[in-house]
């Protein structure tokens, strides 16, 4: 039975006694049915969605503490945040909000005198339309000079703690100090750089809040596949280090690639609303018109790509055959369903296992790429795109305002994220 049946059968339970015992001689206690505490709560949710059912003889009906009960589970995914921490991390999963930011992402420059360069601009932010220049190298911040191999946790411990920035920065032989005020940003989720003639589009997750407030990472990706349909070069997707985000965006996204067939399939252990457990199988079915059908692209990958990343990845890759380089994911192919708990934490309950659009389990496995690579750099992708396509190219050029640097830079955010693959519902389900 579904908790608030419990409450509503308990409350009935209580008014029809007192009706028949007023009618009678004779009065007796009626032991009313207890409201469910936290622990019960949580123990019937286990009960009713975990997927591993062969565990569930290890909890304890009677208990104290949520945290044990679920640490007797062996899915390190499965767990329970406390009330304390359920609303940060909601924001977490949904959105890609900065409190408090300018809108900048950076990397570092090792055994450089001033190591912190500006690597991307958010354009809706203080940052972006103060005009700072991306490949900026970031000389001092509110009179503190930003050196040594600390240089960005220095920083970033000077924007925790002030709200008016200014920063100096050196770019093309100018140096330039900019006056900022920190505000709530919403990053964008999606990227598109040009590499020697070579389009590149980095989704970083699968947020349904970001850069575009009402549509999310979907949104940002529409809007640019349908300003380029008609490209006919080939473009490389970047999905290196996507910990996941909402299911609903990641399989739209890749609809907008796959003209007909699944696009994903799911089994689910969940429960009908007399709290009965039930089973499903749930296919989603690709729509034609998207505004990537009809383009030539190559997804490059690495083992930190993970969850609604290699939902993406799978479908785009048995749906679309656009061919997949890189490193073999991270394999995750298995969901997570949440519930805000009745003392306002927030349960996170493996309930979920994905499929690829052809049936293949990938949980342990990973999406493993057609075009393997040693170490999934950009060069990688864009050698894949040449044996794709015979378009030839280099990531020489890569970092044209740091051409000595000869590696990729590691990329510093401020913005958390949790990941996963999300969908909503009665309850959110998705997959961290």
């Amino acid at each position: 039975m579904h908790p608030r049946s419990w409450l509503k059968a308990s409350t009935a339970s209580v008014l029809t006694a007192f009706s028949l015992i007023a009618c009678s001689n004779f009065f007796e206690p009626v032991d009313s049915t207890p409201a469910p505490t936290e622990y019960t709560y949580n123990y019937w949710l286990l009960q009713r969605t975990y997927l591993y059912e062969d565990e569930l003889p290890l909890l304890d009906e009677q208990g104290d503490s949520v945290s044990e009960l679920y640490n007797k589970l062996s899915d390190p995914f499965t767990r329970y945040i406390p009330p304390a921490k359920s609303e940060e991390t909601i924001t977490h999963i949904n959105t890609s909000i900065v409190p408090g930011d300018v809108g900048m992402e950076y990397y570092q420059i090792p055994q450089a005198e001033y190591p912190l360069v500006i690597y991307r601009v958010y354009p809706q932010s203080p940052a972006g339309r103060a005009g700072l220049p991306r490949y900026g190298n970031i000389l001092n911040v509110n009179g503190v000079d930003i050196t040594g191999q600390q240089a960005y946790n220095i920083y970033d411990s000077i924007l925790t703690y002030s709200k008016n920035i200014s920063v100096t920065v050196a770019y093309l032989g100018d140096t330039t100090t900019f006056e900022l005020t920190k505000e709530d940003v919403y990053a964008p989720t999606i990227f598109v750089d040009t590499l020697d003639g070579i389009e590149i589009i980095t989704i970083t997750s699968f947020k349904l809040n970001t850069a575009d407030q009402k549509n999310g990472t979907l949104g940002e990706l529409k809007a640019h596949l349908e300003a380029t349909r008609n490209t006919t070069a080939p473009r490389l997707i970047d999905l290196r280090n996507n910990p996941g985000g909402h299911v609903n965006h990641c399989t739209d996204m890749a609809d907008l690639f796959i003209k007909k067939g699944a696009v994903s399939i799911r089994y689910s252990r969940s429960f009908a609303g007399d709290g009965t457990p039930t089973y499903n199988k749930t296919y989603v079915m690709a729509t034609e018109g998207g505004a990537g059908e009809n383009g030539k692209f190559v997804a490059l990958v690495n083992h930190g790509s993970a969850s609604c990343a290699e939902i993406f990845a799978a479908a785009i890759q048995e749906g679309a055959e656009i061919p997949i380089a890189g490193i073999t994911t991270y394999g995750k192919g298995i969901g997570q369903s949440t519930w805000k708990t009745m003392a306002g934490g927030l349960s996170l309950i493996t309930n979920l296992e994905f499929l690829t659009p052809k049936g293949n389990s990938y949980n342990k496995i990973g999406i493993i790429p057609n075009y393997p690579c040693e170490t999934a750099s950009l060069q990688c992708g864009l050698d894949a795109i040449e044996k794709a396509f015979g378009k030839k190219s280099s990531s020489k050029t890569l970092m044209k305002a740091h051409e000595s640097s000869n590696s990729e830079p590691q990329i510093l955010r401020r913005y958390k994220d949790f990941g996963g693959a999300i969908m909503e519902g009665d309850s959110t389900i998705w997959a961290n």
